[in-house]
């Protein structure tokens, strides 16, 4: 929310807004036997001069970046380029993200926890690691966490 928003502002975080139009292809279970082989869909994202701007200034600055969301950070790392700079570009992604990907421009994510089986579940093994996350998620489970997109949420730094 707006409010939320404002408090994390008022703590030195900066807060930069992107856009990415999530298809059904994110939800979609994988079917592929080997992940390997399963396709993302395509799907629109913008990211503007302004925002790119401010995520590199950050960058330099020494700043984190956070991604709130597995959609934004397809979209970070499918506009930064390898040597961490953010460039601004509208267009589609099919970046499909699963172990051992390379993250180049997200320091840290907050999502949800996510569904057996899908692409969003491998996003995350990736970033923290498969052993790390499956522990989280029997920790979730036998806490009676609520999964998926309007469950509960995890920080993973």
């Amino acid at each position: 929310t707006e409010e939320i928003l404002k408090e994390i502002e008022k703590k030195g975080c900066g807060i930069v807004k992107i856009v990415l139009h999530s298809g059904l292809g994110t939800f979609r279970p994988i079917k592929a036997r080997e992940i390997e082989n399963h396709r993302m869909e395509p799907e629109y994202f913008r990211v503007a001069p302004e925002a790119a701007e401010e995520l590199n200034r950050r960058r330099r600055e020494g700043g984190r970046i956070f991604a709130v969301g597995t959609t934004v950070v397809r979209t970070l790392e499918t506009v930064v380029d390898e040597n961490g700079v953010f460039h601004a570009k509208e267009g589609e992604t099919n970046l499909y993200i699963y172990p051992p990907y390379h993250f180049r421009g997200v320091d840290a994510i907050l999502t949800n926890f996510h569904l057996p089986r899908s692409t969003l579940l491998l996003l995350v093994c990736a970033f923290a690691g498969k052993d790390l996350i499956l522990r989280a998620y029997k920790e979730a489970i036998e806490k009676g966490y609520m999964f998926y997109s309007y469950g509960d949420a995890m920080l993973i730094l």
